[in-house]
């Protein structure tokens, strides 16, 4: 593991510590999840963006019209409008 030196403001440094503590971990612990969180976001942005530069409009298309014409179950209806 290697360590990383942070330095946030008094503020953001606060709240790190109160909701540490309301969630029963530390510091590091919280920090780490964010982080990690955070890269999985920006990792799955860019994943998201290479598989849609490998669609095509023509291709959905096709796959819609391949879709049967039926009327969707019980509970799964649009809401009316209005």
């Amino acid at each position: 593991m290697s360590a990383l030196s942070l330095r946030p403001p008094v503020s953001i440094h606060e709240q790190l510590r109160d909701l540490a503590k309301k969630e029963g971990i530390s510091i590091n612990q919280l920090i780490n999840s964010a982080v990690a969180e955070k890269v999985s976001a920006l990792l799955t942005e860019d994943y998201l963006a290479t598989r849609a530069e490998r669609g095509s409009r023509s291709d959905l298309r096709d796959l819609l019209a391949r879709v049967p014409d039926v009327e969707p179950d019980e509970g799964d209806q649009m809401p009316p409008k209005g």
